[in-house]
């Protein structure tokens, strides 16, 4: 649920908080042609469905421009998009936080934000970053949002707060005041007070901002068990690796646009696979290839890679064929499958974080 507590908390957005008024638009510039999306399934199925969704905010900025989304119940779905591509906004008018300029927008089956009071009650979130008590332990700080919750019970309190501080690996500084946190401490807590109570969608805004590539692993693993126990994550990320190792369905936004949805391997198959050639003879490998038509030859330390377009396999015998009359000292060869990072610029033109 979304609520704010009682005082003001330092910092910014928190699971279950209101966040404070003010917040900067994200950037939104020309607009991307958007790729047809995998055609819907019936409304029962989708937990998120938004038609036409748009913000304008004052002064004429367009943060998100006609967003046509639509998660299925049960996935893990990762929002994709470089920072200032509109997710966030997208993601404050889902949970009732801002109010778009035009379109709807319905979660778990009820319009937004007409139906915050019954609809966030059934949600977790995080959303830019955690908004906590410094003078407050992480332990008193979950116990403060969990008493904010109107569904929960009192005499279980504590047993929930233990067991959200152990999911997120903070058991060790409960008891530590959380100005002491670092910020990846203060986003497990954030963590671990949207994982106070089971939920039917967790919403997670950037969920590794700030942790080491341990704790990475271990939020992309608690997303997946969160997940098999029945919980549909939406996950806003701008790291192409992290979608693409966690998440079962994806959408790409850019300049405020959605460019396309569907499910990861949908996404990633759009992109053209890379014949490689491992070789020492490099400059030679590349001109066997260069004469059998390749495009995209490119020549590194070692390897030689060129686009392997489509029917390259049934291709594969007579290129090896040609690089060994050739004299090249093959070592290794084969087409490795287009990435999610490759989809996504052949269909933006842009370059993407891929880890961090």
């Amino acid at each position: 649920m979304v609520q704010a507590p009682s005082t003001e908390p330092t910092g910014g957005r928190a699971a279950d908080a209101r966040p404070a008024p003010g917040v900067a638009p994200s950037a939104a510039a020309s607009a991307v042609p958007a790729t047809a999306p995998t055609a819907p399934a019936p409304a029962a199925d989708h937990v998120i469905s938004t038609t036409g969704l748009t913000k304008r905010f004052r002064g004429g900025q367009l943060a998100v421009d006609g967003l046509d989304l639509t998660v299925p119940r049960g996935s893990v779905f990762g929002f994709l998009g470089p920072n200032g591509s509109g997710k966030t906004t997208t993601i404050r008018m889902l949970m009732g936080l801002i109010a778009p300029t035009s379109g709807r927008a319905t979660v778990l089956g009820e319009s937004m934000p007409q139906s915050v009071g019954s609809v966030l009650p059934r949600v977790g979130a995080l959303i830019e970053g955690p908004a906590l008590y410094g003078f407050l332990s992480g332990r008193d700080n979950l116990a403060r949002y969990d008493a904010a919750d109107p569904t929960a019970d009192p005499r279980t309190r504590d047993q929930r707060v233990r067991e959200a501080l152990d999911r997120v690996g903070l058991t060790a500084a409960a008891g530590k005041k959380a100005r002491a946190y670092s910020l990846g401490m203060k986003q497990r807590l954030g963590l671990a007070a949207a994982l106070l109570q089971p939920r039917e969608l967790l919403v997670l805004d950037e969920p590794t901002n700030g942790l080491d590539p341990q704790g990475m692993r271990e939020i992309r693993s608690l997303v997946r068990e969160v997940a098999a126990e029945g919980t549909t994550v939406f996950l806003s990320s701008h790291l192409l690796d992290e979608i693409e190792q966690v998440c079962t369905h994806a959408a790409v936004m850019s300049r405020g646009r959605l460019v396309v949805q569907g499910t990861v391997a949908e996404l990633a198959a759009r992109a053209q696979g890379r014949l490689v050639v491992r070789t020492d003879d490099t400059a030679a490998a590349a001109g066997v290839l260069a004469a059998h038509g390749l495009a995209g030859v490119v020549a590194s330390e070692g390897r030689v890679d060129a686009e392997a377009g489509h029917g390259a396999e049934d291709t594969l015998p007579k290129l090896c064929a040609a690089l060994v009359e050739a004299g090249v000292r093959v070592r290794g060869f084969g087409v490795e499958r287009g990435t999610l990072e490759d989809a996504f610029v052949a269909m933006t033109g842009e370059g993407f974080d891929v880890a961090g």
